[in-house]
């Protein structure tokens, strides 16, 4: 080939390179089994209460040690491997999340669980900034869809979790949790290839995007959209975590449904949930971020309202639509921030992810005061107005919406 041929087949320097589906699809693997082994957590509280004979308000305790470390940690993980790229933290944090894994299942103390909580909730802050930098890293500027799958990696995690501790876990007690150890040795030996490439390709790659994107926002118009984001993340993950936490008592004490037959009606949900996740993205680099905002709040509003008079077929039909309309948002989100403030990847990854987790912890806790109070339907009924917060959108400011189109590889 001579040297013009082998310029003309080149890619221009100043283009992106292409999306990398094997390094996306790793992160999108290992995300899926942090978020399992990260379920397990909360899925044996019910087991923990008996064998340790705790209170409620110590099982609150034990959530509240995982929640804090795990979403007050991220951002400020995600702002130091800005300044100070940090490639193996990847591996060496899911190294702490098998660490708290091991503490789980052998604590033989109230004290230990909380240690071990904490532990599990360190490896699951540093996992999620690095990752969703990595997945950035391998889009091709196909932002949104590289998120998406991400995040639809973590959401089937989260559903597998509960169903493989009743199976795993439950049966056999608490030292059965150690069997989720496989899960993190294979997620670390998955990450230590993920790490090899961004270490390869990783930081010119995202330097390269980083030429091309439009400049942040000013000052002012960055706190506005910081606002208006968090705003809309409230709304999203306090109504997502009526699903998640309550979804089965609604069932159960609306329809009369048996336990078995509500968690049946859970898993569609989550279903839906991830599948709207992964959707969210590919759409959202077409028709731009705030256009699927848009939608996934106010195209979901008429169904929230309508839940609560449902009868149970259309409550189906209704949460399925909800999981699969909200959902989509997500990603919007999260590459709409990283656009609004260009070269903080990872502190903006890290604050997306820790006000998920900071919020789904703060809205269940709060939504079940409300439910003591005045019951599970009446919660339903409150909260089929969150979506209409969505109207917030319109006050966010404009940022390069579409990505560039680029080759996969």
């Amino acid at each position: 080939m001579t040297t013009s041929a082998a310029l003309a087949a080149a890619p221009p320097a100043d283009q992106p390179q292409g999306f990398v589906v094997r390094i996306v699809g790793a992160a999108a693997f290992a995300h899926l089994l942090n978020d399992l082994i990260q379920a397990v957590l909360p899925s044996i509280y019910p087991m923990l209460k008996s064998d340790f004979a705790l209170s409620f308000a110590q099982i609150g305790w034990i959530a509240l040690v995982y929640q804090v470390t795990a979403s007050l940690l991220q951002p400020w993980v995600g702002m130091y491997t800005d300044k100070h790229p940090q490639p193996y933290l990847l591996p060496a944090g899911m190294l702490v999340t098998l660490a708290g894994i091991a503490l789980l299942a052998f604590a033989g103390s109230y004290e230990m669980l909380l240690v071990a909580a904490a532990v599990v909730g360190v490896g699951s802050a540093t996992f999620h900034p690095e990752a969703s930098r990595v997945a950035r890293m391998a889009s091709g500027g196909r932002f949104g869809t590289a998120q998406s799958t991400f995040q639809v990696g973590g959401n089937t995690g989260s559903a597998l979790g509960p169903l493989l501790t009743a199976a795993i876990v439950i049966p056999h007690g608490q030292p059965a949790i150690a069997w989720f150890m496989l899960a993190a040795a294979l997620a670390v030996l998955v990450l230590l290839r993920v790490t090899g490439w961004s270490m390869r390709h990783g930081q010119a790659r995202l330097k390269r995007f980083a030429g091309q994107q439009a400049p942040g926002l000013s000052r002012g118009a960055m706190w506005r959209a910081v606002v208006v984001v968090a705003v809309l993340m409230f709304a999203k993950f306090v109504y997502i975590a009526s699903f998640t936490n309550y979804f089965t008592f609604y069932l159960i004490e609306h329809f009369g449904l048996s336990v078995q037959h509500s968690q049946l009606y859970l898993f569609v949900f989550l279903a839906a949930v991830a599948l709207g996740t992964f959707a969210g993205g590919p759409v959202g680099d077409r028709i731009g971020r705030k256009a699927v905002i848009w939608v996934s709040f106010l195209g979901v509003a008429p169904f929230a309202l309508a839940l609560p008079h449902a009868n149970l077929a259309w409550t189906a039909i209704l949460a399925v639509a909800i999981g699969l309309v909200m959902s989509s948002a997500f990603a919007a989100l999260v590459v709409y921030a990283q656009e609004a403030v260009p070269g903080r990847v990872g502190m903006v990854s890290g604050v997306m992810f820790g006000l998920m987790f900071g919020i789904s912890g703060i809205g269940a806790a709060g939504l079940g005061e409300l439910a003591d109070r005045h019951g599970i339907e009446w919660v339903y009924q409150a909260i089929a107005f969150l979506p209409l917060l969505g109207l917030v959108t319109a006050l966010l400011p404009a940022t390069r919406s579409k990505a560039p189109p680029s080759r996969c590889c």
